[in-house]
This record gives C-alpha cells, structure tokens and sequence, in this order.
C-alpha cells in the first residue's frame, strides 16, 4: 500500500516564500560576489538537506514500512514495530532540529504527552505514531492514514 504526502497550505507558502527571499537576497541591490556566492551555497545546502529529509510518500507492505523521500527511502521493519495509531501533533511540540513547515515537517520533535519524535508528514491532520519496540518513535502523515494505520496493524497480526 502506497500514499502519497500531502503539504498543508502553510508549508507550500512557507517554502515557496523563503525560497523567493533567498534567491532575492542573492541579486538584490547588487550585492558583491562573495555575498552572492555565500548565499548560493546557504540556499544549495538548504534546499539539499530538505530534499533528504522531505517525505514524498509513504508505503508499507508485509515487510516494512517505507518513508519515500526524494533522496533516499528509509525503511522501518515491521518486526520492530510495537504499535501504530492515529495521532496528531499537538501546538505544543517543540522542534528539536528539523523544518517546521519548510519542504513539510520533518526532523525531531518533543511532546509534553508523547516524548521525543522523528517526524516526516505534510499536513498534521494526516498523522499517525509508529513506536518501536526500542522505543524510538516515528510521527508520519499521508493521504488515507486511516487506511494506513489499518493496513499496518493487519500485517503487523498476521
């Protein structure tokens, strides 16, 4: 089972201003070459960091659960999962490191009720916690999390 991550209104705005403000920076008034150049490489190491992170899709079948990502996919076994449950992130969480809307939600995050958390979602209504059974935790989001919750645990009691 595949879905697809979908970026809240607030995240597509946040990327395509900050990208704006950056590339702007870098022709604005003229600036000198250095500064120019200086800026280039923030925003190439900016915008390569959060195509590593940015959540694109998530799938899982009888093996895994997948974070497909534009870089890399990031398995998670199903042996290890202890549970996986509809839950959304509250106002409270607090970033830890990581992008709070650039590119969607990624990176950690601190709960006062869930504890430490890797998040990869778009939308915080599209979310479910995955923990591991070494207690490390995982915040995803998708299109259909319900049915991915569903599908999940029904392999996870097979």
């Amino acid at each position: 089972m595949k879905q697809q991550v979908l970026l809240s209104t607030f995240s597509l705005i946040a990327t395509v201003v900050s990208n704006a403000l950056l590339a702007g920076l870098m022709f604005f008034n003229n600036p000198p070459v250095y500064v120019q150049i200086s800026l280039g490489v923030i925003w190439g190491m900016t915008i390569l960091a959060s195509l590593f992170y940015m959540p694109l899709s998530i799938s899982a079948d009888k093996t895994a659960i997948y974070i497909n990502r534009s870089l890399r996919i990031k398995a998670i076994p199903l042996l290890d999962v202890m549970s996986v449950k509809m839950c959304s992130p509250t106002m409270g969480a607090i970033r830890i490191c990581g992008s709070g809307g650039f590119f969607g939600y990624w990176g950690w995050f601190k709960e006062r009720d869930l504890g430490k958390y890797f998040a990869y979602y778009g939308r915080s209504s599209d979310c479910f916690l995955v923990e591991l059974m070494d207690g490390r935790k995982y915040m995803l989001g998708c299109k259909n999390p319900h049915k991915m919750v569903e599908y999940i645990n029904s392999m996870i009691n097979q």
